[in-house]
């Protein structure tokens, strides 16, 4: 099987100044995000209790993120420094993710 999903970016909701659905959408992908982060870093550190569930992202996901399987992220980035921060933010997921994901031993063949 292969999957490929499309995450939207996390959205500083007060920078971007947005306001009615793209902010209730804005919101969604920065929890859908953060879940994520949890996912990944419940599976690198062999929580029990994996919390798969607790968006429809990460339920998705979840036999991308765990058992055998290769997952790989691109992060894309912005050179332009009005979107400084929002660069920054995005390395340091990718950062956290790509820790995590190294260190996990858990649902690796022979493991």
């Amino acid at each position: 099987k292969l999957h490929l999903v499309g995450l939207a970016g996390s959205e500083r909701v007060k920078e971007s100044g947005v306001s009615g659905e793209q902010m209730v959408e804005a919101r969604a992908i920065n929890k859908s995000l953060s879940s994520l982060g949890d996912v990944v870093a419940a599976l690198a550190s062999g929580a029990k209790h994996v919390p798969f569930r607790n968006s429809k992202l990460t339920h998705l996901m979840q036999n991308a993120l765990s058992g055998s399987s290769k997952t790989l992220m691109f992060v894309n980035i912005s050179p332009l420094a009005k979107h400084y921060n929002e660069s920054v933010s995005s390395l340091r997921f990718a950062q956290k993710v790509n820790g995590c994901l190294s260190s996990n031993k858990r649902g690796l063949p022979g493991k």
